[in-house]
């Protein structure tokens, strides 16, 4: 799956910048084409000469030496990039990069760059375990970086524990196995829908529920890794826009339901995540209302429900829903499945610790129309997004499961 990629690898200023040397050597083996970004750093410890000669390819070192007078260096290599990887990602260069900052030619250039962004972090274990650097990874995860974690074993300050660049070896079979990944869903338009609705009483007051969107931002995240055109349907929630995807967002069920509704028809997946509120109040109020003695009560209306008019309407669309349940969940579960003509649905147990509204896990029970059943325990909703998307590419291509 290397055969052909054009790869960038960057490499920063540690004594795992060895490493880099034989990574460079066994992606030319794989067949894909590489050119290395070192910083100034990093050639304290080996010499452009050495990747020169491996990847028989220009090594870039500063962002000012350009090449070739018709191109701007760092644009155009990160545009001829069909991934970048930095390998070593020293503390320095991850906080870089998480904070927006170009001052050399590596992180211009990964500033430029659309390709996918792999990282393979090496540091000393107290470095990597730093609060501001850890801040600086989360921040690298939630805007759709991709990271390799580092090894535990001896470092070369002579501490013990994670922080040690993962083996070339290890590094080349990810991205190899990205490469396949990347066909799981490659050509399909993915609509997702994600987070809460605000049903306004007043200019102060709203209904809403704790959702957060972490789930179907995971989902979105890895549809578009797996190689869809993903469009994000957003309720009002506060996550960045993953990479590559096109957020529309929301307030109201009513605004859901619109946005929905146009973009269904040229949609080959539909998975809709978003907790869009069953009711509204009837009457809403331009003015503040103020407070009076007594009880108020506010009449509710339905809103109209998403779901089951896009399994009315489905025609070739492959279409998954999720059920947030605390009681007799399978059992909901498959109702909501059946009644709703969808081809699978997600059952999530609110109830249960770590999965719900608001965790960064989940824990959930697939139902497919099919008939299968599968059980996810308790796992990073970012996991459990590959699980559900995996199952659904297989379904849709009608391999078994």
């Amino acid at each position: 799956m290397i055969k052909g990629k054009k790869i960038v690898l960057g490499v920063s200023g540690g004594i795992a910048a060895y490493k880099a040397a034989a990574l460079t050597s066994k992606l030319v083996q794989a067949g894909a084409e590489v050119k290395v970004i070192m910083t100034d750093s990093a050639q304290n410890f080996i010499a452009p000469t050495t990747f020169q000669a491996l990847s028989r390819q220009p090594v870039y070192t500063d962002t000012f030496d350009e090449q070739d007078a018709t191109q701007i260096q760092h644009i155009d290599v990160a545009d001829w990039a069909d991934l970048f990887l930095l390998a070593p990602a020293t503390a320095n260069m991850i906080g870089k990069l998480a904070n927006g900052l170009a001052d050399d030619m590596l992180s211009t250039t990964l500033l430029a760059t659309e390709a996918p962004v792999y990282i393979a972090p090496a540091m000393n274990v107290h470095m990597y375990s730093h609060p501001a650097v850890m801040n600086n990874m989360k921040q690298l995860d939630a805007w759709g970086f991709r990271f390799i974690e580092p090894g535990e074993g001896y470092l070369a300050c002579g501490y013990v524990g994670k922080g040690r660049l993962e083996e070339p070896e290890t590094i080349v079979q990810v991205l190899e196995d990205q490469f396949q990944k990347t066909l799981l869903l490659k050509g399909k338009k993915v609509l997702i829908t994600a987070g809460p609705t605000r049903e306004k009483i007043d200019p102060v007051r709203y209904f809403t529920n704790p959702s957060t969107g972490k789930m179907g931002f995971a989902l979105a995240r890895q549809a578009e890794q797996m190689g869809a055109d993903v469009t994000l349907i957003a309720g009002p929630v506060n996550l960045d826009t993953p990479q590559r995807v096109k957020r529309i967002d929301v307030t109201t069920a009513e605004e859901m339901y619109e946005q929905v509704m146009h973009h269904y028809p040229d949609q080959d997946v539909v998975i809709k995540s978003a907790a869009v509120a069953d009711y509204r109040p009837k009457l809403t109020y331009d003015h503040k209302m103020k407070k009076s003695p007594g009880e108020y009560a506010v009449e509710m209306e339905r809103t109209k429900d998403i779901l089951l008019e896009l399994g009315e309407r489905k025609e070739s669309q492959y279409l998954i829903g999720f059920a947030a349940e605390t009681q007799d969940v399978e059992h909901y579960g498959r109702q909501k499945l059946e009644k709703k003509n969808l081809d699978a649905v997600v059952i999530n147990n609110v109830s249960d610790e770590g999965a719900g509204f608001g965790h960064d896990t989940n824990a959930s029970i697939l139902l497919m129309k099919s008939g299968q059943k599968e059980v996810f325990s308790l796992m990073s909703k970012d996991d459990l997004a590959v699980k559900i998307l995996e199952t659904a590419a297989k379904d849709l291509k009608g391999d078994a499961l």
